[in-house]
């Protein structure tokens, strides 16, 4: 190969196999031989046994991804340029793709823009942002000056950034954790750590503060009214509500009674308040409880008191060491759902783990029916909203299912 400047890293078949299939990743035992000196977050050169260029990315010692590819070209100078290239992309595709919901929408996506652990979250002014590998760390500043430069461009402004840096992740890559106004010339470094942002029609609340992730679950955008939609004249329960977003949309469709339960009080607390915000607050009551207790006491209970359960839990599971135990987990919560309906009501479920892929998914469904004494008649399969785009050679960047059912 060609002498390039950047340290030579030569890696296993292996991971030769998986780079050229398009996978973005060399993990540490894939690391075979390396030629030069780096500090962690450089860039280097990899290369196969066989000493042909494989990509560009960031190194990083620390981590158990020890190489995170940024480019496969091997033309690119990985300049201040070419990190506004990529971030421009990433904006342009969310002004197509999400159109009028621009103003609201995930505008950088990790591996799935070609910035390998950078998240970027906009809720109206406020950028909320997350650096999960060490080499974006080290050029964030440069990255957020871009990011502001376009958008201004675009005719949109930034008033603040808030680093959300509170996730263990960090810590695997070398990293503290921490959180806070980013200072940047000409932004806020300081604000009300709220604010409100438009979906399908209705108001809500986003703590970017305190709230889970970057405030608000943006990868369910589309897939909350499509469920709301289809509730009008029914009983509907919203099962792990967080802050109300199925139920209000059911709400606001129609249904005759919305039921959301949580166990979190907090986010009941945010629920309820983006229900008075949409002057629904009397059309919807909002439980505080462990769903699976809620579902064992509703069942005790007899009779079929919804016509419609909707069901979006927590990732019960965040590696594979703990598939088994994830997929008992959500086998049982949804065939207590499934039991608590009538014979033609309506089902709707989700998943957010990527360890739970779609076909374990479905084959957890199938069974949790069998357990239930039901059968599903599918109406619609749905995945995370556009701005979280899914590549096909990065199964990683696929985390979100949600099917919706009649149950006959």
């Amino acid at each position: 190969m060609k002498k390039r400047g950047f340290p030579k890293i030569t890696v296993s078949r292996k991971a030769e196999k998986s780079l050229r299939g398009g996978h973005p990743w060399v993990y540490g035992e894939e690391v075979l031989d390396v030629e030069g000196t780096y500090a962690r977050g450089d860039l280097v050169d990899v290369v196969s046994e066989g000493d042909k260029y494989l990509g560009s990315g960031f190194i990083n010692d620390f981590s158990k991804i020890r190489i995170r590819l940024l480019s496969r070209n091997p033309n690119d100078r990985f300049d201040s340029d070419f990190f506004r290239r990529r971030l421009q992309y990433a904006l342009s595709y969310r002004r197509v793709v999400m159109g009028e919901d621009f103003g609201a929408c995930r505008l950088v996506f990790g591996e799935a823009d070609g910035l390998p652990g950078m998240t970027v979250d906009r809720y109206g002014k406020i950028l909320v942002t997350q650096t999960l590998s060490y080499g974006i760390e080290c050029r964030k500043e440069m990255l957020y000056a871009h990011l502001v430069s376009l958008l201004s461009e675009m005719g949109e402004t930034t008033e603040a950034i808030y680093e959300r840096n509170d996730v263990a992740i960090r810590e695997l890559e070398g990293m503290e954790q921490h959180t806070g106004f980013y200072p940047m010339e000409g932004l806020a470094r300081e604000a009300s750590g709220n604010c409100i942002i438009r979906e399908g029609g209705l108001d809500f609340w986003v703590d970017y503060v305190n709230g889970q992730k970057t405030g608000y679950f943006l990868d369910q955008k589309y897939n909350r009214p499509a469920v709301g939609r289809l509730c009008r004249g029914m009983r509907f329960l919203d099962l792990c509500t967080h802050t109300g977003g199925f139920a209000l949309h059911a709400a606001a469709s129609g249904a005759s009674s919305v039921t959301a339960v949580d166990i979190s009080p907090d986010a009941l607390e945010v629920a309820a308040r983006n229900a008075a915000l949409n002057r629904l607050e009397d059309r919807v009551r909002f439980v505080q409880a462990d769903v699976f207790e809620f579902l064992e006491q509703a069942l005790a209970a007899g009779g079929h008191p919804y016509d419609f359960i909707n069901l979006d839990p927590p990732a019960f599971t965040k590696s594979r060491s703990t598939l088994a135990s994830a997929t008992r987990g959500y086998r049982q919560i949804n065939a207590a759902a499934m039991r608590l309906l009538p014979r033609g009501g309506y089902f709707s479920t989700c998943s957010c783990s990527h360890f739970m892929t779609n076909s374990n998914f479905c084959q957890m469904l199938h069974n949790a029916a069998e357990d239930a004494g039901v059968s599903l008649r599918q109406i619609e399969e749905r995945r995370q909203s556009p701005d979280h785009p899914i590549l096909w050679n990065v199964p990683e960047t696929d985390y979100l299912k949600l099917y919706i059912f009649q149950v006959v």
